[in-house]
């Protein structure tokens, strides 16, 4: 088996797909790329049991057909050294020696047999599937997954979860302190009539698709079973286990009834949060809002350091004053997510969650991010 491929495209796609390998892996093989080549397709693939990921590329010129397993990292070290170049890749076929010639030199590699490589999972026969721009997919993944949590007792917390309808995908996330809901109907599903389907996507994938997706286009489609997920692009293709259980009732936390609302600018709100945070106790990190006349109070402070600060800004809000405190690293995540100029404050009472929408949203989309409050001494 023999083929030559530019050194900068094949490291590109090895990159790519390399961030599924664990450190330490269960099975030696899967420190290993798998190689398929059939015809000029070159077909790469990286899996750690749980995540798969598979990318293709057409090579320069190729002759045989075969599988090989070729050590990860060795290879990567090797082709980041490369500037832009062909490389000839021969495999012996009977021993699996592996040279790569580029132009200066070569370089020796023993290949692992491709066969002990394990196999991908097959979905099931009734599986619902869906398709999707894959910006649409890419928005929901960046914008959801920073609240997951990291909860071992809760593992149905650390992943996105998907919610689909016929005619509309929800994407929610949550580890209990915020939520954040992406609704699109930018979307269409093989559900019929009122039939919901769900399935919870573990955090590890779908960070391998928020590093992916901005760098394709057109459409994703995604099938699933009651298992894996499997959603295929134009060039990769990633499958991957789901996160088993009942994933919590997310439309039962969010307040229904938010008699105060308050309209910000963002950038102005998260700058002033930034520099007042600073000096907020280290271990609450709470920063106090109070709301008044067109205006929001800021305020922060560290009894034990007799250090605090306060600044006021403006915004638009015509009732009764309000204060509500927050934990400000999630209040500045929350806003930092939020592509909106101006953003809306919606409140019951100190005690209840805070909900922040974008003043306008995106056309197919409809953002809500939620967060609880924390206790305030006065």
């Amino acid at each position: 088996m023999k083929f030559i491929v530019s050194s900068t495209d094949l490291l590109s796609h090895l990159q790519a797909i390399s961030r599924v390998i664990n450190n330490k892996n269960s099975l030696p093989i899967l420190d290993n790329f798998l190689f398929h080549l059939e015809g000029k397709t070159l077909t790469m693939t990286a899996s750690d049991i749980e995540t798969t990921l598979i990318t293709s590329m057409e090579v320069e010129s190729a002759d045989g057909n075969g599988k090989v397993a070729v050590a990860s990292r060795l290879l990567l070290d090797t082709l980041r050294e490369f500037s832009e170049q062909p490389l000839t890749f021969s495999i012996n076929d009977s021993n699996l020696a592996m040279v790569i010639t580029s132009a200066n030199g070569s370089y020796n590699f023993i290949g692992q047999n491709g066969d002990e490589y394990p196999r991908l999972p097959q979905l099931q026969d009734d599986a619902q599937s869906l398709t999707l721009p894959v910006s649409t997919l890419s928005a929901g993944i960046s914008k959801t997954l920073f609240c997951t949590a990291d909860d071992e007792l809760r593992p149905v917390m650390n992943g996105v979860f998907f919610d689909i309808v016929a005619d509309s995908l929800t994407l929610v996330a949550t580890d209990a302190h915020k939520l954040v809901r992406y609704k699109t109907s930018h979307t269409s599903a093989s559900v019929e009539g009122e039939e919901t389907v769900n399935f919870i996507l573990p955090k590890k994938p779908a960070n391998m698709l928020k590093n992916i997706l901005p760098r394709e286009s057109g459409e994703v489609e995604i099938r699933f079973d009651n298992k894996n997920a499997h959603f295929k692009l134009a060039n990769y293709t990633m499958i991957c286990r789901q996160v088993e259980g009942r994933y919590p009732n997310y439309n039962g936390v969010i307040p229904k009834s938010n008699p105060f609302k308050i309209i910000i600018d963002r950038v102005t709100l998260l700058n002033a949060l930034k520099r007042v945070s600073v000096f907020a106790n280290q271990a609450s990190n709470l920063v106090k809002l109070a709301f008044g006349q067109n205006q929001i109070h800021i305020s922060a402070q560290d009894i034990d350091f007799s250090i605090s600060a306060e600044e006021t800004i403006t915004c638009q809000f015509d009732a009764d004053p309000i204060k509500i405190g927050f934990k400000s690293s999630f209040l500045i995540e929350i806003l930092g997510n939020i592509n909106a100029t101006d953003i809306i404050f919606e409140l019951s009472d100190a005690s209840r969650a805070g909900l922040i929408l974008p003043f306008e949203n995106e056309a197919n989309e409809e953002i809500l991010m939620l967060l609880m409050p924390m206790l305030l001494n006065d």
